[in-house]
């Protein structure tokens, strides 16, 4: 396996007189053995294009955060029990799983209605695991 990291920062002006604000993603990912170098800087592309989007979306409010309307905490924190986030050993066989059909990460998030494949739910990335693997 190979380990790719893919960060991205962009500083921006705030409103005081010598002041920034510096926004920051990144993401490791396992990549598997023997793909061609087209293969590899199309995954590198794609993985870099997605840490992008996340800073850019931060920086212009466009994340699922700032659409919503308010949620109590304890309507959130019950919301987190009964589905928890994915482990990083999930996410890193789905991103397996998804190379070897050419799926990209960002077309695993648009379906799951999520900004990055990081914030899938431990039932989500189980479901597509499971019918990934029945496809196989």
């Amino acid at each position: 396996m190979l380990k790719l990291n893919a960060s991205y920062s962009k500083k921006v002006p705030a409103d005081g007189e010598y002041t920034s604000q510096s926004y920051h993603a990144s993401i490791e990912v396992e990549l598997p053995d023997g793909l061609s170098a087209e293969q590899l800087n199309g995954k590198i592309h794609e993985t870099f294009e997605m840490v992008r989007n996340s800073v850019e979306a931060e920086l212009h409010g466009n994340t699922p955060a700032n659409h919503g309307s308010y949620v109590p905490q304890e309507t959130q924190n019950q919301s987190a029990l009964n589905n928890p986030p994915a482990s990083p050993k999930q996410i890193n066989y789905l991103l397996t799983l998804a190379s070897r059909r050419g799926i990209t990460p960002a077309q695993i998030a648009a379906q799951n209605n999520v900004a990055n494949i990081n914030q899938l739910s431990k039932k989500q990335c189980s479901a597509l695991i499971e019918q990934w693997k029945v496809a196989a």
